[in-house]
């Protein structure tokens, strides 16, 4: 394994339901997802990230380990379900997140996951909620555990907890907002893993002026001004939001999705490739520094 596939965490919220702005084709079937599992596991890739919420994508990936025999040649990571204390009564917080955890495992056909994260960031201030994961991380059902955040105060409240191993946070040329913050800072300090998504930003970076709705008009000016940088430096737009996480050092993994092989097949290329282009992305880190919420939250876009 060469350049940064390392790196490379493969998303499958694809599998398991309609994702993604730019994604027209809709859910591939059952058999095209396992196709590309299958290629990313052949092509360097040995971390994939689920969710109990996405659809059957947790059944999927099991049948994947299970038909090539890799339950312990990969990393899993899924998340417990979103909202699920607003189902728990009599205060029974650990006996419902197990119960959760445990109808994951039996999807994914593993005894255990690397990692379980809080899908409902708020919950990673209950300190049930937290007391529950660290049991079940010395159980043995789990490996790390954190959460997945979208706010930097989310963010920055879990990387000083001494409990939390991993957290993953939202990251993109459009995206910068953790930068200002100590954040990166505190996780490095803590020993905490640091997992991006939304590098693509859920496929906006790749719509056409067209193809951009409405309620994302101003998206337009953006990819315009990030248009006329990367042309000075021959890079795609593909190449540059790529790259943009996976080169940053205080990112430890880049969790990334996609909607067919091809489109694998090219963003492993481009992390290969390991383009020198640092010149281009510090342009880029300067230039896109305060961009609007409605534009880098996809929960905000009108649907």
């Amino acid at each position: 394994m060469k350049g940064l596939v390392n790196k490379l965490v493969l998303g499958t919220v694809q599998f398991g339901m309609d994702y993604g702005i730019n994604n027209t084709a809709g859910k591939p079937s059952r058999k095209k997802s396992l196709r590309m599992l299958k290629f990313a596991y052949d092509h360097g890739i040995r971390i994939f990230d689920t969710a109990y919420a996405y659809g059957d994508a947790e059944e999927i990936l099991g049948e994947f380990l299970q038909r090539w025999n890799l339950s312990k040649k990969v990393k899993i990571i899924t998340k417990l379900k979103p909202n699920i204390l607003e189902e728990v009564s009599g205060g029974k917080v650990q006996e419902a997140i197990e119960s959760n955890l445990r109808q994951s495992l039996k999807r994914l056909k593993r005894d255990y996951v690397d990692g379980y994260l809080l899908h409902t960031p708020g919950y990673i201030r209950n300190k049930k909620v937290v007391k529950a994961l660290v049991s079940l991380k010395k159980s043995g059902l789990v490996k790390n555990i954190g959460v997945s955040i979208y706010e930097t105060s989310d963010a920055i409240y879990a990387a000083k907890l001494k409990e939390v191993d991993f957290i993953q946070v939202p990251y993109s040329i459009l995206d910068q907002r953790l930068d200002k913050t100590n954040f990166f800072q505190l996780a490095r300090k803590n020993h905490i893993t640091v997992f991006a998504r939304s590098a693509f930003l859920q496929g906006l970076f790749f719509m056409t002026d067209e193809k951009v709705p409405s309620y994302l008009e101003k998206a337009k000016t953006y990819l315009k001004e990030m248009d006329e940088i990367i042309a000075k430096y021959g890079l795609s737009r593909q190449e540059a939001a790529f790259l943009f996480s996976c080169k940053n050092e205080n990112i430890d993994y880049v969790v990334f999705g996609v909607d067919n092989v091809k489109q694998l097949g090219e963003d492993i290329e481009i992390v290969n490739k390991n383009i020198a282009c640092e010149d281009c992305l510090a342009e880029l880190k300067n230039k896109f520094t305060k961009v609007e919420k409605n534009i880098i939250f996809p929960s905000l876009w009108k649907k």
